[in-house]
């Protein structure tokens, strides 16, 4: 049963389903596994807060999204997988405008953070912040 996305627990739906399957995917589980270990809760608290202002507007996260991800052994499998998962998710839950918005700034955030890693990995360089 499809739903909108607008609620705080509607969000919480999202992030839970979408890294239940990360833990159990063959590329991407021990990928993050290995950098978040037991800080499984703290990871999923923060994630919502990200969506939660991303989707609903309510101001809870605060951070630099991308800092965390720099130095991933990731490539263009990875986050094409981590899209296939997240679309996935979202298409088992929920229908309408958030989301599609989800998938769209996912998709843009995949993008950029390949994009940037690539380039960090490329260089062995490391992001000023």
């Amino acid at each position: 049963m499809s739903k909108e996305i607008l609620s705080l627990d509607d969000v919480k739906l999202l992030v839970d389903s979408f890294y239940g399957k990360v833990q159990e995917d063959k590329l991407l589980k021990d990928v993050f596994n290995n950098v978040i270990e037991d800080r499984w809760p703290e990871h999923l608290e923060k994630m919502y807060t990200f969506w939660q202002t991303v989707l609903l507007g309510e101001h809870t996260y605060y951070g630099a999204p991308f800092v965390p991800h720099a130095k991933l052994p990731v490539d263009k499998k990875h986050f094409d997988r981590w899209l296939e998962l997240f679309y996935k998710t979202l298409d088992e839950h929920f229908e309408g405008e958030k989301a599609e918005e989800a998938k769209w700034r996912a998709t843009k955030m995949a993008q950029m953070f390949q994009l940037k890693i690539e380039h960090f990995q490329q260089t062995n360089t490391k992001p000023l912040i």
